[in-house]
């Protein structure tokens, strides 16, 4: 799934938001038993943790995304984040608090639904939101300029680049919607009754802003993938070759953490199993 990692400049235009892959909904089940199988492994090694990250236009699929792909997971083993609007105690912090905390620890696989990339996106169309962070320097929109941007983002890499070093695999998925399908996905959630409550006329709102969101993805995406955590672009209009493709690159990179094996008995209780055995036998 090489063709879907951004590793030189990108424009957001020329990369396609539906492909054909035969089969998707098959070979994703292949996949994701491997990758539950694979996670296990990866618990009882306890020295490396995976975090995921999900972005994308609303309607993108994030939620079914996450649904279908870590569906043979054991529960245990991995921890979903839903990031919203920022609470009171969350603002009383820096921006990336919140994150932090919700990392995963070793042995486990943590995704965000939407990210600590809502911090130069939501906000960089929206400037205003981040009065409310009650920063020092900022006292107006005018004051939330490029520098601040430019700063902004040299935190980001620098908070990834930490994690990274300390045992945090990175994925970054954008999942690529189309404009149209977008609006198809919206009609369905006001034709259908049980789609009703996942409406908000913020939906309309935003979605007319769908261009500058686009920008802004695009700086973003350019500015922020690194060899230790890489942005993938994904075709996201539609969903089976989405999760394919998300769960089959997740699976293909970790395989190349060959380091990652199940630990050892030491010798003593090796050595002792047939007496264990014998123990247990002649109860």
């Amino acid at each position: 799934m090489q063709e879907y990692k951004v590793t030189n400049q990108i424009s957001l235009k020329d990369y396609k938001t539906k492909v054909e892959i035969d089969d998707a909904k098959k070979q994703l089940k292949k996949v994701r038993e491997k990758l539950g199988d694979w996670q296990n492994t990866m618990y009882a090694h306890n020295k490396y943790a995976v975090l995921v990250c999900l972005q994308g236009m609303d309607t993108a699929g994030k939620d079914s995304l996450i649904r279908e792909v870590f569906k043979d997971f054991n529960v245990r083993g991995i921890e979903v984040q839903s990031f919203k609007v920022p609470t009171e105690l969350e603002l009383g912090h820096d921006y990336l608090w919140r994150h932090y905390i919700a990392l995963p620890q070793r042995g486990k696989f943590g995704v965000f639904n939407r990210t600590h990339y809502e911090n130069v996106l939501v906000t960089r169309v929206h400037p205003e939101y981040i009065l409310g962070e009650n920063l020092p320097d900022i006292n107006s929109v005018e004051d939330v300029n490029e520098a601040f941007w430019d700063k902004r983002f040299e935190q980001i890499n620098n908070f990834e680049k930490h994690i990274a070093e300390n045992g945090t695999i990175i994925f970054k998925f954008f999942l690529n919607l189309s404009k149209d399908e977008q609006k198809n996905r919206l009609l369905r959630r006001l034709e259908k009754q049980e789609k009703n409550w996942k409406f908000s006329p913020g939906d309309l709102k935003e979605r007319k802003l769908w261009d500058t969101y686009q920008a802004c993805y695009e700086e973003a995406i350019n500015r922020t993938s690194k060899p230790h955590a890489p942005w993938y672009i994904v075709p996201a209009d539609d969903k089976p070759t989405a999760r394919y493709i998300v769960a089959k690159t997740i699976y293909d990179e970790l395989m190349k953490y060959t380091d990652i094996v199940e630990p050892e008995l030491n010798d003593k209780v090796k050595a002792n199993l047939k007496a264990y055995k014998d123990q247990l036998n002649n109860e």
